[in-house]
Formats: structure tokens, C-alpha cells, sequence
């Protein structure tokens, strides 16, 4: 697809840049900051027992965290080693010990009584273990045993009663491919993956603008662009190394903007630790923020075009690209007719922002020769999730901002190779190599030499609602196979999920470790497999990161603390299919990772290259540098799509507030810090307008409750600079507030943010009409470092 092929790593300047300091004071002495060398030091001593084989993760393996693409200590964006705490933090699940057997074989019950991190603690899951009903405590198995229970179970079943789901912990794209294939072998169209949770409207929308769901563009492509936005992501707290991309831009000049309703500190100054002046001074990231109300983006981005149109008006030329719209662009006089029709009145009520503010943007963005704009689940977690990314499209194929140097379209990716899960088609919509759609269906079946079945799989939230259907419907969930994930702490409304998942008849758990979802129980029985890491698994594995690199992390000796009996993910579903079906397990008999790779090459053409990839800091980029490369977009007729939506009517009523969840020192619901670094905010502070606050007699630290039909949530509140009528809240902590069964109209996935009532906790509770769920606030510290 692409021509120009990534250059490799740049080097960063030498010299140091006092305009962008944070303070002259070293080390940021006296501010609420991260404290980076303390926890790096903390790190080394929770991996004291293992320290040798920590050290060989770091300096040999592609990193397990966030999606940027660290092969050992160095990328493809900048010369120079790269580490970061997020990277730290997720270590010990490859180095520690397994259980001991008095903790593994507890009575449930007082396993229940310990958090997902207090588990995580605990050590690796040592062999497969099984609960039958009414047992109170785990029992060993066999893997003969095991296997043969799971597909004795599955024979019972009608494929349709069955769901797989993958998380998207250190899994690679090998796993993953084979998980989609096994699954449709067995006859199961119910498979369903973490990344499709968080991106799918990314990838639906990017599809219907440009023709292609994936990032255009690359993180050198920051470097020296005009302009960068930032839309609904904060990647200096997810993406750590993305802080050091971000200096190496501001050092060439680049305008960082920061659209979020809150002004989140982590992207207005940020220490960055391998880049020693930053490490010492710190580094002001953006230069703008734009404090848009949750939900309110589309509105934002149609005053931006508006004011466009207007300059338009006056002066040709003075803000669209007419040469690259009248190559490149549909729907050009359609848009700029259903904007026009928007009066301003409604932009600024929906979007939070004044007309002049933003003016100020739409003319920096006028400007500006080059940009690059980067969201994520800010703008990926709403029900009108793909109308809001299709409008950033819309920006930059107005501008002419696609398939060339320092330009670009960026759905910034939070852990390491789930872009590669769906390309991998362990995904309900999806098969290797496109969509779940005749042709490619047609195409699939040729090579994988048996018959995919046509009925519709159903997406994790559905399948979790059909667990509780009628006995006798043909698509009620009856078994339930993950690969990781904790659905009781990352899906909306947490008692209905507990409720589901012990409704099941037989629940599977392929994992490292126990988390609290494992303890739930279920009619027959829970089964425990133990998954090796991605570091242990035979022949190595690849993972793709936000930018399309596809990179080799070899197969990682010398583990002191090896699990004896836990298998690589893709060898157990392999051993799985050929119990359930045997007579032409031939098909999906895969002998090492190689043998995977080579079929991956055929499935997926874009992974042509992926069967060369064998040795430690081998990588390839599918699509080459930039997708629509000179504009040419892989859509029927080669140009993008101009897409034209509403702006959505969010209902606010008297009273209402929005709550959005939020990230703290956390890797997706893997919760590290009871404080959040940058803010002091605690995992049960409601995040708050000051203003807002005063408006309700509320003071700060004071006892207060969130609530609405879904649910109560009690926290403290912490006046923060966010937009007015904005509130957010911890995740998983604020998921009681969340609905189920409510899903993004074209990628179906849930939505995290909602309207909610907010009252002190005393006025609360003396009221009798809503029942309260009390929550516990634990003491909090703010940390200064």
C-alpha cells in the first residue's frame, strides 16, 4: 500500500532548551510530580529474586505495556535506550514465583477478601486447577484432564453458546491468529478481544473516511510537524515514552494542543527520566488546552470547520486545501452546507468553548503546513464514537493533513500488540485480512481448508447479556473461554457481570495469575489453565504497535522462576481444538510459531514480511511509511470521504453532570499506586469544578455521592481545572455508574461516560427514594517528591 518506507531512528539535540523547562529547580524538588528513580528503584527490589531474568525482559523482549513499539531499550522513532515506569510496573508478572500451594488451594472465600492487586501479588497460576459447584476450594488437575473436560463440555454445546474473548495482556499476534482460527474451526463466531473495546470506532470510522482502520502516519512524524492534537488523550500518563517524542517535536518547533475537559497535568509539564535535562528541569509539553465538555468534540470540531468556511468566505485558499479536496475528497459542498446550517449558539452550548477560542484554533490549524492528530478512548468511549473521529478525519482532509510527511491521522494505542488483534481476526466482525464479509470469508476458507460459519458473532457486552437468556435460546452463552481480561473491573455495571459470569455453566480462565473475576462462581465448573508469558513462548512472538511496526521479541532463557507446566497461549488452543474435533485437527495442528507466521503471511497480505521476522530486533511496518500515501486513499475510488453527522443532543437536564472515567498510576485495571502522581487524587475522589462545587455547598475533601439510575458511587471531592458541568472518576472504581447494554451504534462497543446527579453525602443519605451503595474510601496521601 505505502511507498515510502520508514527512515529509522533520529537523534535528539544535544544541547539543552531552557525555554521549555518546567522549573530551574533540579528534579522538580517541592511539586506533585512522578517520582521516577524512587519507583525504578522499587521495581529492582520487587524483581530481587529474579533480577538477572528482569534484566535480559528489558535489554531482549519487546515491551509487554503500551503500544509504542520498544524492542529491548530502543525503538524505531529516536535513537537512544527508552524505558518507562509503565513498562517497570507490568515486569514482575514475568519474573515472580508461582503461588505457594496454601494460598492457590484457599478457601475461596478468603481469597474473595483480597483486591486484584493483592492477587497479582500472590505469584503465577502453577498448573491447571478446577472448582466444580459447590466446592469451596480450587483442585489440581492434569492438563490431559483439564483439556478433555473443556472439550467434552464443548461437544455438549451448540457453537453458538460458546464465547472466546482475549485481553490484551502481552498476548501476541500469534496467539491471537491462532485463537481466531481455532474458534472458527470449533464453529464459534463469539470471539471477541480487548482492543475492540477501546478502538473499534477508530477503526470503523477511519475505514469509512479514508479505507484504511489504522494509524496513517508515524511518532516520528511528530517530530517537526506544525502542529500535533492531542484529542481526548493523555498520552504522557499512558504512553510514557511518548513524553520523550513530544520533546524531541518542541525541540523542533512543533505546537502541542490538549483537547480534554480537564487540563491534565501530565501533559502541561512532565519529567521525562532518559532525557537528563528534562530529568532535571522538566519539560513544558503543550501549548494550548482546549477544555471541551465530554461529548461535546463534534460540536468543537464543526465550529473549527465553520470558522473555516467563514475565512473561506473571505479569502480562497485561506484555510482549506482546495488543491489536495478537489483530488482527494468526496462530499466537499455537502459538509460545507450541513456546517454552515449550525449556529454558534449550539456550538459553544455543546462544546464548552467560546467562539473566540476557537477561532484561535481553527486558524493555527489554518496555518499550519503540517499536523498530525492523535485520540484515544477521549473520543473512543462515547455511543457516537465513530461520528466523533470521522469529524477529525473530516479536519484532516480539509487541511490535506494525510499521507505525507509530519501528517497524519493517530488512534494512539494503549498496550503493546492489540493492533494487531484484529488484523489477526480474533474479532466477531473480522476474519485475517478484512471483514467478516463474503469474499473475504470465501478467501479465508480456501486457506484454512474447512468451512467458517456465516451466522453473526456477538461482541463481549452482548455475549455477556446473553448469558441470562432463556435455557432453551439458541444463542444463550453457556461456557465462556478468556484469555486473561477481568471483566468484573473493566466492563460496565460490575454486579450485573458478576451476576452473568455466575450464570455460566463452565467458565475457562487461561491466565498467569488469579484475579477477582477467577473466584466468581459457576454452575458446573471454573477451570484455571496457566498461560506461559510472551517472553517464554517457543520461537518467540511478534506484537504491532500503534504505528504499524510489526517486531520480533525472541523466545527469553533463563527464568529462575519458571511455571514448569504453563503452556504458550497458541499451543492450548491447539490441543483444545483437537480434542473437540479431531478427525481434521490437521488443519489447525500448528507445529512452532514459524509454521504460524508463514500462514499469517498468506491470511493477512499486509503482514507479508512477518514470516522473515526470527531473530531479536527484527521489525517490519506493513503499509510502509504513511497509509494514503500522496492521498490516494484503498477506498473504491481512491479518495477520502468527507462524513456528515449531527451534533448529538447529550439531554442535559437541571442539575446534570457528565462523568467520564479516567486512568490513574494504572495499566488498564491493573491499579499500581493508590495516588495518582500527577494530581495527589486519590482512587475514590471525584474529580470536580471548583465552581461547580460552591454552586452545591461542597467543599473540598468533603464526602459526596455521584449517582443515576445505574447506580451510587461515594467519593471526596477534589477540585480540579475541568471544564464545568464535567466530573470524572477512577476506573474501575466509578464502573457502578455505568450502563449496561448501552453501545456505540456502529463499532458496538460500551460506553464510558454518562450523565449522573451529585449531592453531599449527607443530604444523600437522609434521602429514602434511591438505594445506596455505600463504597469505602481509603486514606489517601498526596505524594510530593
Amino acid at each position: 500500500m505505502g511507498k515510502t518506507k520508514h527512515q529509522g531512528p533520529i537523534k535528539l539535540p544535544k544541547t539543552p532548551d531552557p525555554k521549555n523547562w518546567v522549573s530551574p529547580v533540579p528534579f522538580g524538588l517541592g511539586k506533585i510530580k512522578p517520582g521516577h528513580i524512587r519507583d525504578t528503584v522499587k521495581v529492582a527490589w520487587e524483581n530481587r529474586d529474579n533480577l538477572s531474568y528482569a534484566g535480559k525482559i528489558l535489554t531482549q523482549g519487546v515491551c509487554d505495556g503500551c503500544a509504542l513499539g520498544v524492542s529491548g531499550l530502543y525503538d524505531q522513532t529516536l535513537a537512544g535506550p527508552h524505558v518507562c515506569t509503565t513498562r517497570l510496573n507490568v515486569l514482575r508478572l514475568n519474573t515472580m514465583p508461582a503461588m505457594k500451594k496454601e494460598i492457590l488451594h484457599a478457601d475461596v472465600d478468603e481469597l474473595r477478601k483480597y483486591s486484584s492487586a493483592e492477587l497479582r501479588r500472590l505469584g503465577r497460576i502453577p498448573y491447571p486447577l478446577i472448582r466444580r459447584r459447590g466446592e469451596r476450594k480450587f483442585s489440581r488437575l492434569t492438563w490431559d484432564d483439564a483439556l478433555n473436560l473443556i472439550a467434552d463440555k464443548m461437544k455438549t454445546l451448540d457453537p453458538k453458546q460458546v464465547s472466546f474473548f482475549l485481553t490484551s495482556r502481552g498476548i501476541t499476534n500469534e496467539s491471537y491468529y491462532v485463537a481466531a482460527k481455532v474458534a472458527r474451526y470449533l464453529g464459534v463466531n463469539n470471539i471477541d478481544n480487548a482492543s475492540r473495546i477501546c478502538h473499534s470506532p477508530s477503526k470503523t470510522a477511519l475505514k469509512r473516511s479514508i479505507g484504511v482502520g489504522a494509524s496513517t502516519c508515524n511518532y516520528q512524524d511528530w517530530i517537526g510537524s506544525d502542529v500535533i492534537v492531542f484529542w481526548g488523550s493523555v498520552a504522557a500518563n499512558n504512553q510514557p515514552v511518548s513524553t520523550k517524542y513530544m520533546y524531541a517535536a518542541k525541540r523542533k518547533g512543533t505546537k502541542i494542543i490538549c483537547i480534554n475537559p480537564y487540563r491534565e497535568p501530565s501533559m502541561e509539564k512532565y519529567w521525562i527520566p532518559s532525557i537528563a535535562e528534562s530529568a532535571l528541569f522538566g519539560t513544558k509539553l503543550a501549548d494550548d488546552f482546549y477544555q471541551v465538555n465530554i461529548g461535546g468534540d463534534i460540536a468543537f470540531m464543526h465550529g473549527i470547520m465553520k470558522h473555516w468556511f467563514e475565512m473561506e468566505a473571505k479569502q480562497l485558499g485561506s484555510a482549506i486545501d482546495h488543491s489536495f479536496v478537489k483530488k482527494h475528497v468526496n462530499n466537499y459542498e455537502e459538509l460545507k452546507a450541513k456546517v454552515q446550517q449550525q449556529g454558534w449558539g449550539e456550538i459553544e452550548a455543546s462544546s464548552g468553548v467560546s467562539k473566540e477560542r476557537i477561532h484561535e484554533l481553527a486558524m493555527l490549524l489554518a496555518k499550519s503546513k503540517s499536523g498530525v492528530f492523535v485520540w484515544s478512548l477521549g473520543l473512543t468511549m462515547h455511543t457516537f464514537a465513530s461520528d466523533n473521529i470521522s469529524q477529525v478525519a473530516n479536519l484532516a482532509l480539509l487541511r490535506g493533513f494525510l499521507g505525507r510527511k509530519h501528517c497524519g491521522l493517530m488512534p494512539i494505542r494503549g498496550h503493546s500488540s492489540v493492533q494487531g488483534s484484529g488484523e489477526m481476526g480474533a474479532d466477531p466482525f473480522v476474519l485475517p485480512g478484512g471483514d467478516f464479509e463474503p469474499n473475504n470469508i470465501e478467501r479465508i476458507e480456501k486457506l484454512w481448508g474447512f468451512t467458517i460459519p456465516k451466522w453473526q458473532g456477538d461482541v463481549l457486552g452482548v455475549s455477556l447479556e446473553n448469558i441470562l437468556l432463556p435455557e432453551d435460546h439458541e444463542r444463550k452463552i453457556k461456557m465462556y473461554y478468556l484469555s486473561g481480561g477481568n471483566f468484573l473491573e473493566t466492563m460496565p455495571d460490575p454486579d450485573f457481570v458478576e451476576r452473568a459470569l455466575s450464570s455460566l455453566e463452565f467458565r475457562v480462565h487461561q491466565d498467569i495469575i488469579y484475579n477477582t473475576s477467577t473466584l466468581v462462581d459457576a454452575k458446573e465448573a471454573v477451570i484455571v489453565l496457566p498461560a506461559k508469558t510472551r517472553y517464554e513462548q517457543e520461537d518467540g512472538g511478534t506484537s504491532t504497535s500503534t504505528e504499524r511496526m510489526v517486531y520480533f521479541s525472541p523466545e527469553i532463557k533463563g527464568n529462575q522462576q519458571q511455571v514448569e507446566e504453563a503452556r504458550a497461549e497458541w499451543k492450548i488452543y491447539v490441543d483444545l481444538a483437537k480434542r473437540v474435533k479431531p478427525q481434521r485437527s490437521h488443519l489447525i495442528n500448528f507445529k512452532s510459531g514459524q509454521q504460524i507466521r508463514e500462514e499469517i503471511a498468506l491470511a493477512n497480505p499486509n503482514y507479508d514480511g512477518i514470516q522473515h521476522l526470527k531473530e531479536r530486533g527484527d521489525v517490519f511496518q506493513w503499509g510502509g511509511a504513511w497509509l494514503c500515501e500522496d492521498g490516494i486513499c484503498p477506498t473504491p475510488d481512491g479518495k477520502g470521504n468527507l462524513i456528515l453527522v449531527d451534533i448529538p443532543d447529550l439531554k442535559k437536564g437541571k442539575d446534570t453532570y457528565y462523568v467520564t472515567t479516567r486512568r490513574g498510576k494504572q495499566f488498564n485495571s491493573m491499579v499500581y499506586h493508590e495516588s495518582d502522581p500527577f494530581n495527589g487524587a486519590g482512587r475514590y475522589d471525584v474529580l470536580m469544578n471548583g465552581n461547580d462545587a460552591k454552586e452545591l455547598s461542597i467543599h473540598e475533601g468533603e464526602t459526596i455521592v455521584v449517582y443515576n439510575q445505574h447506580g451510587v458511587f461515594q467519593g471526596r471531592a477534589k477540585f480540579i481545572d475541568i471544564a464545568r458541568g464535567n466530573l470524572e472518576v477512577h476506573f474501575p472504581e466509578g464502573n457502578f455508574l455505568l450502563p449496561k447494554g448501552v453501545y456505540e451504534k456502529y463499532a458496538k462497543i460500551p460506553s464510558y461516560n454518562v450523565a449522573v446527579k451529585v449531592e453531599k453525602a449527607e443530604r444523600f443519605n437522609a434521602r429514602k427514594d434511591i438505594k445506596y451503595l455505600e463504597k469505602p474510601i481509603p486514606d489517601q496521601e498526596t505524594e510530593i517528591s
